[in-house]
């Protein structure tokens, strides 16, 4: 058994974001799933990165029994009106369980562009640490090219974090080697398999299956062997056979390891 613990099937199914999705739409999910249960993939977590895409996951989750939901404002979907939005997610967050929601994420801090906003990202990111910790709920984090402003926003909250994962992990191995003695988990993806990616396989190394989740952040980052195609949940078994051979493990080792892993973390 597998578990695509990142996923965007709610952006697999239609064309347009922040739309909410129709009935037809959410029944496209269907052989979608049935794809990945033919790869051993047997529960797939979306992940949710604006109000309506959050609505769109919990949807989602309630027509499929192996589906769950998290909710939650990517720093890259957080407009001059988050807080607004941020108060209507609370009230889906104060029902968690009919919603299946198992995570706030993904959340975060993204400098990647030249207009980032780092005040109103990090003011969003404090915001939904502790709506998770108000929730009892597991944090996914969204980081790219900010090393240190991650760090520095998560330090002051790491010892009342219990779980929480960096989503694709990307960053070096001293920021992995922190992360995990927060005791946070990193999120591996397709680009572990790229040719050029030997930090990050050196990363996956020297971690312990206890801070490793498999994702695919489906329909980003395809593996090697499909890369520029639209990636699937499937494809999760081709990321743990990728690592069983990296660590020098059987596939059957990485499937109950990280599985386990996922379930402590998301409480399912």
């Amino acid at each position: 058994m597998l578990i695509d613990s990142h996923c965007h099937i709610n952006l697999m199914v239609k064309k347009k974001f922040d739309i909410l999705l129709t009935e037809k739409e959410i029944e496209l999910a269907q052989p979608i799933i049935d794809q990945a249960k033919k790869h051993n993939v047997d529960i797939i977590v979306n992940v949710g990165t604006s109000l309506p895409e959050s609505k769109n996951c919990i949807a989602l989750a309630q027509a499929y029994p192996t589906l769950y939901a998290t909710a939650g404002i990517h720093p890259n979907d957080c407009s001059k009106d988050w807080k607004n939005d941020f108060k209507e997610m609370t009230k889906l967050v104060k029902d968690k369980e009919p919603n299946k929601i198992v995570a706030i994420g993904e959340i975060g801090i993204d400098l990647h562009y030249p207009d980032s906003n780092l005040s109103r990202q990090t003011d969003a990111f404090k915001a939904q640490i502790e709506l998770a910790l108000e929730n009892d709920l597991c944090i996914v984090i969204h980081s790219r090219d900010a090393y240190d402003e991650t760090l520095s926003i998560l330090e002051p909250y790491h010892k009342d974090i219990s779980r929480g994962i960096f989503h694709c992990f990307s960053y070096d191995q001293p920021f992995a080697r922190q992360a995990v003695e927060w005791g946070f988990a990193l999120g591996i993806d397709g680009p572990v398999t790229y040719p050029k990616n030997d930090v990050l396989r050196a990363v996956v190394r020297e971690t312990p299956f206890s801070s490793l989740v498999l994702e695919t952040d489906s329909p980003y980052l395809p593996p090697q062997i499909i890369r520029g195609k639209p990636n699937s949940p499937q494809y999760i078994a081709t990321i743990a056979s990728f690592i069983a051979d990296l660590k020098k493990v059987s596939l059957e080792e990485v499937s109950e390891q990280t599985t386990q892993t996922v379930r402590r973390l998301f409480n399912i």
